[in-house]
């Protein structure tokens, strides 16, 4: 988990608008982030796996 003072820090107003990088709701992570559920592939993996992200279910074929 991310710290306190890092989630104020990506709170903040950035100067450019181009630098601003999408981040885990849940922990902060900046790599593998799924925009629709703005939730990194680790978080979204646990919560989908224990049934607590709606209309979500593991594929099997």
């Amino acid at each position: 988990m991310a710290k306190a003072c890092s989630f104020a820090k990506f709170q903040t107003q950035l100067k450019f608008s181009a630098r601003a990088r999408s981040r885990c709701e849940r922990c902060g992570r900046t790599r593998g982030v799924y925009n629709k559920f703005s939730l990194c592939r680790v978080c979204f993996r646990d919560l989908s796996l224990k049934g607590e992200i709606p209309g979500v279910t593991k594929a099997s074929w």
